[in-house]
């Protein structure tokens, strides 16, 4: 028998080692647990009147507004950027990028595609590149074990690519409505204030009406998160937010804050315009575009064609990596995959 062999007894508490099963768990941290576990009955769900109304919570107003689709043409833009990881080789890492611009004219969906833009980022180079992609804002004298991450790098190519596509349709079209993955926020290394202001300032110019659509939102109203406060509601609709927070440290919103519900759905949006355009001007401007888009779960069909052109898929990154190693003397490695040698099928996440 194998406890013939191999005498075993149990220990006190959960048989861990005495040592070890007499750990006293931080009672702060088991109230901490319950606390946010308690259900508070009592507190009641705010609610959104059917009708177009105003609802005061302290200096913040919100309106919600009940929109009529305007079939009265004009053209849709949408400008999407994806980026992805190539694989490794012996000095850094392979990325690649693509833009893609769908827009919609009358009853037919047009695209371009911006890409790939294949990028080989040398460890021994990832401060130089940081000090090209910030200026003189970055510290010269940076020491080389401070250097950026890879991702952190990739997100800022991926950044300025997208910025450069946004300012030119900007500039080559009028009278349109340009639809933007994102929000508007500004005052980041991406996106500094002024880049922000000057592009919805030309945008004013050319008389064209920026929407920012995000998919994901941290903001918060009436102790819930932004996008669900239209759960309950009717399409299309938008509630309208004014006197909001306008600033988080140096991060500023440069547009106004809006909750979109465009179709029938269970899938609402954050929705950044230009906080300078009328009321009437933004109201008229949505309208416009579930008029003349096709609006699936709340999303317009420009900016979703957007997504899927600039997305990269399986094949395609077969066929970049067979072409960066036929053109080019680098050579992909694959390196071991640490947490699936530890853990085995438990060994999920990406490598540290």
């Amino acid at each position: 028998m194998v406890n013939a062999q191999f005498p075993i007894t149990t220990t006190p508490r959960y048989n861990f080692p005495l040592q070890v099963g007499n750990l006293q768990l931080p009672l702060h941290l088991i109230e901490l647990s319950i606390q946010t576990l308690h259900k508070t009955h009592h507190q009641l769900e705010p609610t959104i009147p059917q009708q177009l109304s105003t609802i005061d919570d302290a200096a913040l107003n919100t309106q919600l507004v009940r929109l009529k689709p305007n079939k009265q043409h004009i053209t849709i833009f949408a400008i999407d950027v994806s980026s992805i990881r190539l694989g490794e080789t012996s000095q850094g890492t392979l990325l690649a990028i693509r833009g893609a611009i769908v827009w919609k004219s009358k009853n037919s969906y047009q695209y371009v595609r911006l890409g790939p833009f294949p990028f080989h980022i040398p460890n021994h180079m990832k401060n130089d590149l940081h000090r090209l992609l910030n200026g003189s804002t970055y510290n010269a004298k940076a020491p080389t074990n401070l250097a950026p991450s890879t991702l952190y790098l990739q997100t800022r190519l991926t950044g300025i690519l997208e910025r450069w596509m946004q300012r030119s349709i900007n500039e080559v079209t009028q009278n349109s409505i340009i639809l933007w993955d994102g929000n508007m926020v500004a005052g980041t290394p991406d996106t500094p204030i002024k880049t922000m202001s000057k592009m919805l300032a030309d945008a004013r110019q050319q008389q064209n009406i920026i929407l920012a659509f995000s998919k994901v939102t941290r903001l918060m109203l009436y102790n819930r998160k932004l996008t669900d406060l239209l759960l309950r509601q009717s399409p299309p609709c938008i509630l309208m937010t004014q006197n909001y927070p306008q600033y988080e440290n140096s991060i500023r919103n440069m547009g106004r804050i809006n909750v979109a519900k465009l179709s029938k759905s269970s899938c609402t949006f954050r929705l950044d315009i230009d906080a300078n355009l009328p009321q009437t001007e933004v109201i008229q401007a949505v309208q416009t575009l579930i008029g003349n888009d096709s609006i699936q779960n709340s999303y317009p069909e420009t900016l979703r064609l957007a997504h899927i052109y600039s997305t990269f898929t399986a094949a395609e990154v077969l066929g970049l990596q067979r072409y960066i190693s036929q053109e080019s003397s680098l050579k992909m490695i694959s390196r071991p995959n640490i947490r699936r040698i530890l853990f085995g099928r438990f060994g999920k996440g990406p490598e540290g």
